[in-house]
């Protein structure tokens, strides 16, 4: 009790600190001590802790490695300069480095620590994509082993001397979460737009590791990233490992599925099969490029109107046992994802959805924030290269495919819909296997708790086994 007490008066002591205050805390700790190592918009962050007075006492040293040649001399070569490889070589060396020098003279007394970012802040010209990795490796006590966090971060200020000034107080949050919300990873989280909005800078990846973070889940910490708001979606992969966007999309050609995957069904997996059959048979798709994605919007998170984190993790376990990459978004509205997407690539991009999801495109309700409705919304969607790919249904008393060519749309939007399909932009497909037509996931759900054993067929073997092994959705034994 005594120590949520303290986490609790931590918490608000940070939300009323300035960055200078956060800065010379830290630097009046005498038990932290470390590197500085900053390429691309300047030494934006030490510059803070030599401002206000006392660096002595926290900074080893401070270093720009500005020229490729001599960065590679240090660090060793990588294929691009602001990635995710370039700041780890940075932590690695420079906290190994600590370790060499400082640790005989003064390591039972001091928790070291390297701090590192590679950034690309605004070019003259005003043309690049401003955008940063940033991170620590650090001691949380004297002689511990190390723990660490990174982050990925999108500049969105006009001016570079703005960027500049982000990249710094984002910096120091990140140093003084590390340091002092260590027991409170979500609480780091929340700290690192301290003094700044999402208007200026926008996270859109973290990852803890090490001691000190071994029982942190880094989906959970994704799924907070965009709950939130510090990013509009957040990526992790089959391992659980999280993922920067732009490295994963980064000119690639994109498929996406969306769903509530509670659980994942054989329809699931048949829509993306069939799906990416028709997007590779597409001029101009690679087949070995495709990124395919299974997205859950936060309101297909939802469950009786909050967040439950135990659902949101047993629906990434059993996307994960599918081999599924999975982006969390908080873009409902598709032309909002679209243009999500189109940050990263200029090669085409594909949804596949069901009919009900076709029919809900078609429903104005959800545009009464733009100006032009459903026109500007459909504009915004169909730019470029994008193209729906639609699984169709079956009404089981009458015995008709309902498909694209008789789903039923409002009539005055009738026109509008043909025209989207008569120019290719939603396409039916033909290649399903109708035997599962009548898989539904709100039935599975129904029969997991019924203890009904039927709902076993209706999704892949690997999926039911681990819904029964770890008792998800409900699951007991009849």
């Amino acid at each position: 009790m005594n120590r949520e007490f303290e986490l609790l008066v931590e918490d608000d002591e940070r939300l009323k600190l300035s960055i200078d205050q956060k800065a010379l805390k830290i630097n009046l700790d005498a038990a932290r001590y470390g590197t500085f190592a900053e390429i691309g918009a300047g030494q934006e962050v030490a510059r803070w802790f030599f401002k206000v007075g006392a660096a002595a006492g926290t900074i080893s040293k401070s270093i720009s490695a500005y020229d490729m040649t001599v960065s590679d001399a240090i660090y060793g070569h990588c294929k691009r300069y602001v990635s995710r490889e370039r700041l780890q070589s940075m932590l690695d060396y420079e906290y190994a480095l600590n370790l060499k020098r400082l640790s005989v003279s003064r390591g039972e007394d001091t928790a070291f620590f390297a701090f590192a970012d590679t950034v690309a802040a605004r070019n003259y010209e005003g043309t690049n994509e401003c955008h940063g990795w940033m991170g620590i490796k650090y001691q949380l006590y004297p002689k511990d082993d190390e723990s660490q966090i990174i982050i990925h971060v999108r500049m969105l200020d006009r001016e570079n001397a703005h960027q500049q000034q982000a990249l710094g107080i984002v910096g120091v949050n990140l140093l003084y979460g590390a340091f002092f919300l260590d027991r409170k990873p979500h609480l780091i989280l929340e700290s690192l737009l301290d003094n700044l909005t999402t208007a200026r800078l926008e996270v859109d990846m973290i990852e803890f590791s090490g001691v000190g973070f071994r029982h942190v889940d880094n989906r959970v910490m994704s799924l907070k990233l965009v709950q939130l708001g510090l990013s509009g979606a957040a990526m992790f992969g089959p391992s659980g490992e999280v993922l920067q966007p732009s490295e994963v999309l980064h000119k690639r050609p994109i498929l996406v599925e969306r769903g509530s995957f509670r659980p994942v069904t054989k329809v699931n997996i048949d829509m993306v099969r069939c799906a990416r059959e028709r997007f590779i048979a597409e001029p101009g798709v690679k087949a070995d490029q495709v990124v395919e994605l299974m997205e859950i919007t936060m309101r297909n998170l939802l469950v009786d109107g909050k967040i439950d984190l135990s659902d949101f993790l047993a629906r990434a376990d059993v996307l994960a046992a599918a081999n599924k990459t999975v982006l969390i978004s908080n873009y409902f509205e598709y032309y909002r994802l679209e243009a999500y997407l189109t940050r990263y690539t200029s090669e085409p991009i594909a949804l596949t959805m069901g009919l009900p999801s076709l029919q809900d495109l078609f429903q104005e309700k959800y545009y009464t924030e733009l100006e032009g409705g459903i026109l500007e919304a459909f504009g915004k969607l169909f730019k470029k290269d994008m193209r729906i790919y639609v699984y169709p249904s079956k009404d089981f008393t009458t015995g008709t495919l309902n498909t694209v060519d008789n789903v039923e749309i409002p009539e005055n939007l009738r026109s509008l819909y043909q025209y989207v399909v008569e120019r290719g932009r939603i396409k039916h497909l033909d290649n399903f296997n109708e035997s599962l037509l009548h898989i539904f996931s709100r039935d599975i759900l129904q029969k997991i708790k019924n203890a009904d054993t039927s709902w076993e067929d209706m999704v892949p073997p690997e999926i039911a086994e681990i819904i029964k092994r770890r008792r998800f959705f409900g699951y007991h034994e009849g």
